[in-house]
Parts: C-alpha cells; structure tokens; sequence
C-alpha cells in the first residue's frame, strides 16, 4: 500500500472555505448576491452518515458549476461610470458616491486582468478546496484508484471557466495525492452534455426564451412594480444628488448595474485592496433591503428562465435528462463491470445545474409557479444563492457489498434525499439502492 502525502495532513486547514467575508454571515443577506454568491459547502463531512456495514466507495462522479469568476463583460461598470463622470463634472455627487467612480473603476481593472468571465483567484481557490474535501471524504476510494489504476475521466462545457475549475480541482487531486496524476485524464468538451442550454438538445428551450409572452408578461410585471422604482432611486441617491437623479432615464437600469457590480464584487475578493476586510466596499452603495430586492429580481428570472418555472410545463428544465442520464449510465457501468472508471468529474454552469436541480427534484427545486400566482419569496423557496451558487456541485458516491450497490448523494457537500417517491435503505438514511433509484427515476 502506499502512504498517503504530507498535503493529506494539512486536509483540516483547507476543509474551511475563504476568509469569512459579510457575503457569509447572514443567510437572508447571502440571498441578495443570487446566483452569484461565492461557494460555501453545506454540511461538514465528520456529520455524514456511514455506509451500512459491509459497503465500500467503488465509484464518485459529479457536476459542478464553475467557481467564482469575473463579471462576463464590462458592461454594468461603462452604464455607471458614464453616469458618475457627467455627475462629477456638474456637482452632482454625493459625499459617499465621489468614492464610488475610483472603486468601480479599481473593480474593472481587477477584473479586465483577470478576463471577462474567467475565473477570480476566488474561483480557482473554490475549486481546489471542493477537490481536497471531495477526497478526504473517500480516502478509501481514491486509495483504491490509485493502486487499481482506474481512470479518471474529466469533462466540461468547453468555456474557458469551466476548463479553468476542471484544471484547479483536478491539479488539487494530484497535489493531494501525486499517484493520482496519471489517472487523470486530460479535460475533454461534450457540450450537449454540459452545454445543452446552447447545443441540439435545447432549441425548444431558446425558442421559449425568445418568444413565449407569458415569460415576457410575468418577468416585466414582477420588476415594473412600486418597490423596484423605489429601490432604484434609493440606490442611485446613495451616489448622485437628487436633482441629477431627477434626469436618469433609466432609473431601474441604472440601479441595477449597481447592483450588479455588488453581486459580483465577492467573487473578486482576493484581486480586492483589502481581500481580508469589505472587500470593495460596494456594500456601502446599496442597502441590505434594496439589494435583497434586486437579488429578488434576478431570482426570479432565473426562477423562470431556467427553474421550476410554470406549473404543467417542463420546458425549462426537460433538457436536462441527457445530464441525469448520464449519471445512471456511469453508476449503472460501473454495476457492470464494463466501466473502468474510478470518477467522472463534469464542469458546466448556472444553465445546467438549474435546470438539473429543478429536474431532479431537489430542495428548493420542487414547487413551480402556480397558475395565476407569480414566484415570491414568501410563497416559494427558490433562491439562487442555495440552489446554484458559483461552484455549485452535486455528487453521486457508488458503494458496493457484493452484487449490491447503493448511491449517496451530495448537493453542494450536504447529505440529500433523492425525490419524494425514492426509498432508502432505512428511514432516514441517505443511501439509496441502485434498483430502487432506477424504478423511482422510471429507468429501464
């Protein structure tokens, strides 16, 4: 057998994520950041259960959203630094906002060197500590690939983010244990498996998008009300006098590439002057209330563009199958014995898991917008910030005791039911047996 590496020893200090910034210490404020909130695993894995007596890790596999990355494109900064440089120019700052165009414009260079969309130091951190977890959890497991030789295969959307997280957590593998590194495979793209919102498989999905009324109908009556007009002009009087606000034409447009730039300023903690204190102070900018309003907004359409959507429609999520498909069809390889895989590690973004979540019946995932009633906070648990965060992940972990193999799994590294209708091996485990999972799931 061989001896595990010192990096093993030091698996304590990394099970903790990044330094605690505000974003983490209050769940209803973290809900503001939508699905932009940086990663944080749900459950310590010295309170998961135990397999039943008998039963040895034989196979992992996974989905994960990339980690924390820069904001796509520039735009939400150009929209309001043309704004504060007209507002200087004629007085019309407020004493808070004459620091708002410098911290913008420090927040855009960070994130122009780090590339549009490509993952933050953050990011790549995110994804290095999952990996370490995700091993210290199957020491046996990956002790068992290792001196096995079984494969690791690596799979991703393709987008530079998403072959960035794989690298990070797959360099993470290797770092933690070097007999790993020739059992890893190099990244390969399958975008109809983990790109399927722009591949084949999702053109009636687009097609939604781009023509169903009722989606247009109920996403602008939720954000053309009252509380939106009056966050955004809150917002915008936290940075601007009120006569210069007077003569915004887009209010709401305006706020709301504030609010944008709040939501993705943790992301960029660690390119921040400060990565140990506020961060880029864009909290100052918008109050928890106005910013739980946006993030709102965002969670709403994304509630609709790619949850639970409509009740009777599964327009937004059918596409999916082909992800959940494949993740039988791994665990049912590795059954078997035609698979010689030890894990399948899959990198995608919001567009699959989403959807997936939504699919698969998961928490949070379950309840669609009733007909006649729009998705509230009150009346719907969805949120962005628990259902999809940067690194979002969900693992299946295949155990085997002879000809039987049950499947645990992990949604964001807590320990989660399947869907209502699955049955455990015993009330209130979280192990489930291969066969039942098919029957529920209707496979086969």
């Amino acid at each position: 057998m061989r001896r595990l590496t010192p990096v093993l020893a030091l698996g304590a200090l990394l099970l903790t994520a990044l330094p605690a910034h505000a974003v983490d210490e209050d769940p209803a404020h973290r809900d503001s950041y939508g699905t932009k909130a940086p990663y944080e695993p749900r459950q310590s894995a010295h309170t998961h259960q135990r397999p039943p007596a008998g039963y040895t890790a034989v196979f992992t596999e996974n989905v994960s959203r990339h980690g924390s990355r820069a904001a796509t494109d520039g735009a939400d900064g150009d929209l309001v630094l043309a704004l504060w440089d007209r507002a200087q120019e004629q007085g019309q700052l407020t004493p808070r906002g004459e620091e708002f165009g410098p911290r913008v414009r420090a927040l855009m260079a960070a994130m122009e060197k780090t590339g549009y969309g490509n993952l933050s130091g953050r990011g790549r951190q995110e994804m290095r500590d999952t990996a370490t977890r995700m091993e210290r959890r199957l020491p046996a497991l990956f002790t068992r690939i290792a001196d096995e030789g079984e494969k690791i295969d690596v799979v991703s959307s393709g987008q530079g983010r998403a072959v960035d997280s794989a690298g990070e957590f797959t360099g993470a593998l290797a770092a933690a244990d070097p007999a790993l590194k020739p059992l890893i495979g190099a990244t390969r793209t399958d975008k109809d498996l983990l790109y399927f919102h722009k591949a084949a498989g999702g053109a009636a999905y687009r097609d939604y998008l781009a023509n169903d009324q009722r989606l247009k109908d109920t996403l602008n009556a939720i954000t053309d009300q009252p509380r939106t007009h009056e966050a955004a002009r809150s917002v915008l009087r936290r940075i601007f006098k009120d006569a210069f606000v007077d003569r915004i034409t887009d209010q709401v447009g305006a706020a709301r590439a504030v609010y944008d730039l709040y939501a993705i300023a943790p992301a960029m903690s660690e390119e921040s002057p400060d990565p140990d204190g506020d961060g880029w102070g864009m909290d100052c900018y918008i109050s928890r209330s106005d910013a739980s309003w946006f993030g709102y907004l965002s969670d709403a359409e994304d509630f609709y563009e790619k949850g639970p959507g409509f009740s009777g429609s599964d327009i937004t999520y059918r596409m999916a199958n082909v992800l959940l498909d494949d993740f039988f069809q791994q665990a049912e390889a590795k059954r078997a014995g035609t698979s010689d895989l030890g894990a399948e590690l899959r990198f995608t973004h919001a567009e699959e898991i989403i959807p997936l979540a939504a699919l698969m019946g998961l928490p949070g995932s379950t309840k669609p917008a009733t007909p006649g009633e729009t998705y509230t906070y009150a009346g719907n648990p969805w949120r962005g910030a628990s259902v999809a965060p940067l690194g979002a992940n969900i693992q299946w972990d295949v155990f085997r005791k002879g000809d039987q193999y049950l499947v645990r799994m992990l949604y964001n590294e807590k320990e989660t039911a399947f869907r209502t209708g699955c049955r455990p091996v015993g009330k209130g485990s979280t192990f489930y047996n291969l066969e039942e999972l098919e029957r529920c799931f209707g496979r086969g």
